[in-house]
């Protein structure tokens, strides 16, 4: 069974324009690594400035997933252009954006 992780992010409102052309720019190369790695179904929403992400995680260590994306120049492009854009929401503590979902519904 796949690890399904979400996210809810904060989009700074005066760079969501700059934040839609650099992850247009880099993320054909970003989502290749993603696949390699044994990321499936990445998705982004987007509404009004906040950004909802949701990936499934169908390879055997997640963790050694994570360290191959921090590693790859094409994530640590994505990441060091599209970061700036991004804050924390309100009453989210630091560093639980990411957190595995327990509950996720496809509709058909």
């Amino acid at each position: 069974m796949a690890l399904r992780i979400g996210s809810r992010i904060g989009l700074r409102p005066e760079k969501r324009e700059e934040y839609l052309a650099l992850h247009r720019e880099v993320w054909p190369e970003v989502l290749a690594k993603l696949t390699e790695v044994g990321i499936r179904n990445y998705t982004i929403f987007l509404q009004g400035d906040e950004l909802f992400s949701y990936y499934e995680f169908v390879g055997d260590d997640h963790a050694a997933a994570q360290a191959a994306l921090a590693a790859d120049p094409r994530t640590q492009d994505w990441w060091r252009l599209t970061d700036p854009c991004q804050q924390r929401l309100p009453g989210t503590p630091e560093g639980a954006q990411w957190q595995e979902l327990t509950e996720v519904f496809h509709l058909e």
